[in-house]
């Protein structure tokens, strides 16, 4: 990869330290506390930092649109959020680094067998407020209804919801500590999580971000993170 110039530091970094915001609310990404925070994001993070030879700041939040409001008030200079319409107005993203998927919970009792069946009038999905899927399902639905909450099975179990929808492995964890609930199989949505930072940056900026990505996940860098963070490297993205 080609050296970082002064222009292109002094563009991603202008305050001489690389702010990052991590989403610790997705822990497939980040874990820890705002003090000590982990994981596959924190690792990029710090890389990016190194190699353009400036500190890192890590800034961190308990929901991706805290982390988007973040980057979007000149909070923080990079950014670590699923590639959404809704947020293209205002983040350049690289292609995604790793892969995730949106699933649903419902009742044992119920009669949502597929994702298909989920979509239809009178269902209401719990959703955390700002997220991926919240995004993804609020542009997408037909029938079906979103509500929002500071998280998805909170909102779901607080009002009753037919559904709850969310992170794969996270969700799948709640609904094995609750044998009352299963998960539908398959997959409502691909997550694909990308680096971003705003779309004021020079293109030369927001290439060497998409060219570190994809040196990234070749190499093995972010398959590495995956493991040391207990989660599957087969999550890394494609090469793009």
């Amino acid at each position: 990869m080609t050296i970082p110039t002064a222009a292109l530091i002094e563009d991603l970094a202008p305050q001489g330290v690389l702010r990052a915001s991590i989403n610790l609310g997705n822990p497939v990404l980040a874990h820890g506390t705002p003090t000590a925070p982990a994981g596959v994001t924190v690792d990029i993070a710090r890389e990016v930092g190194a190699r353009l030879d400036v500190p890192v700041e890590l800034v961190c939040f308990d929901a991706a649109r805290k982390s988007y409001e973040a980057l979007k008030t000149g909070r923080a200079d990079l950014c670590f959020l699923a590639i959404e319409p809704a947020r293209e107005a205002e983040v350049a993203f690289t292609a995604p680094y790793v892969v995730i998927e949106g699933v649903y919970a419902v009742p044992r009792r119920s009669d949502l067998t597929t994702v298909a069946d989920v979509d239809r009038a009178g269902v209401r999905i719990g959703v955390k407020r700002g997220s991926a899927y919240d995004l993804f399902l609020s542009r997408t639905l037909e029938h079906a209804s979103v509500v929002r909450g500071e998280e998805g099975v909170d909102a779901f179990r607080a009002q009753d919801l037919e559904v709850a929808a969310g992170i794969r492995q996270p969700l799948a964890q709640y609904v094995a500590a609750h044998p009352e609930l299963r998960l539908i199989e398959g997959r409502f949505m691909q997550i694909r999580q990308a680096v971003g930072t705003t779309v004021t940056r020079r293109s030369e900026t927001v290439q060497f971000l998409r060219a570190l990505v994809e040196e990234l996940k070749a190499d093995g860098f972010i398959a590495d993170a995956l493991r040391r963070a207990h989660q599957s490297d087969a999550l890394v993205a494609p090469p793009g």
